[in-house]
């Protein structure tokens, strides 16, 4: 095998372990010894790689956000119509929730403290994002005010982003049942959409 085989195989295996540690403990609990031990390195070689464990959480989150921004590629599919494009959207975003729901959850309460990916994710959401979620809410509504077209993200964000977010505790600790993803989107589409 290439030494530049094993050196990338070596980084993957490091990275893949530290966001299977971020998703279970946080990032404040994990360090790099840990990644270290757990991954079967050593310090200096997590340190080679990634520089520093913050720069290591960035190319983490950058895993994760990339989940997301692939998402949007189904809303160009203009062969489906507009509820269905806005539909499998919301539910390749929640997939991507599901997968990674710990790691979300602790990006959402991270406060200010960003990385820059983050910084990187919060671009492309500016540059193109938001842009394709109000010209497909455009299409369903007719709606052209782009002040009620963000509000309007922004609810149905909301209405279906918490409930994957927050199913742990729903289910375990309040006892409320709740219904798969897809059901979820045709009771909103259904009741926010109604005169479409």
């Amino acid at each position: 095998m290439p030494l530049t085989d094993k050196n990338s195989e070596t980084k993957e295996l490091i990275l893949r372990t530290a966001l299977d540690m971020f998703r279970q403990e946080g990032f404040e609990s994990v360090t790099i010894r840990k990644i270290a031990a757990r991954s079967s390195t050593n310090v200096s070689l997590v340190n080679y790689y990634f520089g520093s464990k913050d720069k290591l959480i960035n190319e983490v989150i950058k895993i994760l956000l990339s989940g997301f921004k692939e998402s949007f590629a189904v809303l160009d599919e203009l062969t489906l119509p507009p509820k269905q494009r806005l539909k499998a959207f919301l539910l390749h975003y929640v997939q991507v929730i599901q997968q990674y729901p710990e790691l979300v959850a602790r990006m959402i309460t991270m406060g200010t403290t960003m990385f820059t990916s983050q910084y990187e994710y919060g671009e492309f959401m500016q540059a193109i994002g938001f842009h394709k979620i109000q010209g497909i809410l455009m299409e369903i509504t007719k709606e052209q005010n782009p002040e009620l077209l963000m509000m309007m993200m922004m609810q149905i964000f909301g209405a279906i982003f918490m409930p994957a977010l927050m199913l742990p505790i729903l289910e375990a600790g309040a006892g409320v049942r709740v219904n798969p993803v897809e059901w979820q989107i045709d009771l909103l589409f259904e009741r926010y959409f109604h005169n479409q």
